[in-house]
């Protein structure tokens, strides 16, 4: 049966969307205390099923999901291109799924206008109230208001007409750059996309004995376990070596290990597999910030997760994909071979303007980045492996110029089954320019 937390979230749920909710009319709905109902209109809230509206009050609006470019509503639009509301505002957390220029005569403007999109125009009457009467939002740019006309229809339709000081290229480019930033956050791993939720998860309760714990791992793949209290608190984790020669009536309490390493949704999967490949964990707790248990993220998912990014389809670059597009591998003979180590390769990359400081040299960020990504794709290429910098030591000896070519040398001097140590060699024009040596945490590939 379900708790009168959940039975209040799957109420929010079914409110329409654009309706306003209140703690006192759920209260009153559901027969619940003030505080219970609030309580879960804050869980709502950070699920994204509704938001708070200064001087309207909390509303149901379409829920986000992570990873898709209709997560961009006109509330972010308009805080991104630092404008105003002129009349539409309870349709501010509508999403918005493409946006249209409007400079063609109303016949043309009837074919691109749907339901999501924003019409971005100037001080044209006539095409802000088709948009409007389309389903679309209206964006004035060049700093003209809307007119009361206007204004009524939108708050008529809740859809939001906004307004800026600037042309309609400027705004173009702005929520472009927006879009852009939407699709690179789509693409960065986080815990909360493949852990195990709480409902799949198996755990012990701190008043449960050894006993409890044989039978589990009898039921289970794993010897790991979370501990938690009744209020689902994590309290510690225990693991085969906590029970070895203890009671079967021994308390879970009395030997797990307290205080454990913990990642919460947000986390990256990259971190979340670092600190357990250092860490041997197998298995790790997922946490909210109140420390309440919400599922485990295995090792085995977070490296099978990495191993198959690469292959994903590329949706947008990144400033680092633009830069390491110049770094290739050195298809030439490499000039200094013979006193290279077989586990050794060469890349060539060449210094474009965007990649210099005022001075016109290499930026020493740069650099470094080249000098990493180099690192990188050795162990990657030659072992098979991901591997993490921990530690880097960049020397720059020579100014490296503007349109340079260079030949960076990446060689193995120490190599373990979790850690490797570098030596990388920057030339330009067969002359050394930096030199590095560089530590890295391995990562194996399942």
């Amino acid at each position: 049966m379900a708790t009168k937390h959940e039975q209040i979230l799957d109420y929010i749920e079914s409110v329409p969307i654009g309706n306003k909710i209140s703690v006192r009319s759920i209260a009153k709905a559901l027969n619940v205390s003030e505080g219970t109902a609030y309580r879960a209109i804050k869980t709502a809230e950070t699920q994204g099923l509704v938001t708070t509206i200064e001087r309207v009050g909390t509303m149901r609006i379409e829920q986000r999901l992570k990873g898709k470019i209709e997560n961009l509503t006109f509330r972010e639009i308009l805080k991104a291109i630092d404008g105003e509301i002129y009349g539409g505002t309870n349709g501010l957390d509508k999403l918005l799924d493409k946006f249209v220029i409007g400079a063609m005569t109303l016949e043309a403007m009837v074919r691109y206008i749907t339901p999501k999109s924003l019409m971005i125009i100037g001080n044209r009457e006539d095409a802000q109230e088709l948009a409007l009467r389309s389903g679309a939002a209206v964006l004035i740019t060049g700093g003209f208001s809307a007119t009361q006309a206007i204004t009524k229809l939108a708050d008529e339709l809740a859809l939001p007409v906004l307004g800026t000081t600037y042309d309609t290229f400027t705004v173009a480019a702005m929520i472009n750059r927006v879009l852009t930033d939407q699709l690179i956050k789509k693409e960065i791993i986080v815990v909360g996309d493949i852990f195990q939720p709480l409902a799949k998860t198996d755990y012990l309760l701190n008043t449960q004995t050894v006993h409890d714990y044989i039978a589990l791992t009898k039921h289970s793949d794993h010897s790991r376990f979370p501990v938690v209290n009744k209020q689902m608190r994590l309290l510690g984790v225990v693991s085969g070596k906590d029970v070895l020669n203890r009671s079967d009536k021994t308390p879970i309490e009395k030997i797990m290990t307290k205080d454990p390493m913990v990642v919460r949704k947000n986390n990256s999967a990259a971190s979340a597999g670092h600190l357990m490949t250092w860490n041997s964990l197998e298995l790790m707790p997922v946490v909210d910030n109140k420390l309440q248990l919400e599922g485990v993220i295995s090792r085995k998912d977070v490296m099978e997760t990495m191993q198959m990014a690469p292959r994903q389809p590329q949706v947008t670059d990144t400033f680092y994909d633009q830069m390491m597009g110049s770094l290739q591998v050195l298809k030439n003979e490499l000039p200094n071979a013979a006193t290279l180590a077989p586990e050794s390769m060469g890349f060539e990359f060449v210094v474009e303007p965007q990649l210099v400081n005022s001075l016109g040299t290499v930026a020493f960020g740069v650099l470094s980045e080249v000098v990493v990504d180099s690192c990188q794709r050795l162990l990657n290429e030659r072992f098979k492996q991901n591997a993490i910098i921990e530690q880097m030591d960049l020397h720059y000896l020579k100014l490296i110029q503007l349109e340079s070519h260079l030949l960076i040398q990446p060689q193995i001097l120490d190599k373990g089954r979790r850690f490797a140590k570098l030596d990388v060699s920057v030339y330009a024009n067969h002359v050394l320019c930096a030199k590095a040596i560089v530590n890295c945490q391995l990562l194996e590939r399942k």
